[in-house]
């Protein structure tokens, strides 16, 4: 089964805002943590492609943008709701 991009957007923007709804302090940590992660590894793997072309697809680096940018629209949608409140910080 193959996914489109915007599939795949949806599909991980709703599992990190269940995550965001069920625990907004592992969702914290795991954002930060991922999005550290996924940014080395996209940065590395640009550098990698830039010095010698691979057989790797262009949605791969599609997928790890969204890969980026998902927890972080999650998060912000989170706060939007709640108001900026984390409730760990109470």
């Amino acid at each position: 089964m193959r996914l489109s991009i915007a599939e795949i957007f949806f599909l991980e923007l709703a599992l990190w805002l269940g995550l965001w709804l069920l625990d907004d302090y592992v969702a914290t940590l795991l954002t930060l943590i991922v999005g550290a992660i996924v940014s080395a590894v996209l940065i590395v793997a640009l550098m990698a492609e830039g010095i010698e072309r691979s057989k790797v697809p262009k949605k791969y680096f599609s997928v790890m943008a969204v890969s980026i940018l998902v927890p972080l629209l999650a998060g912000a949608v989170y706060l939007f709701i709640f108001g900026g409140q984390l409730m760990f910080f109470k």
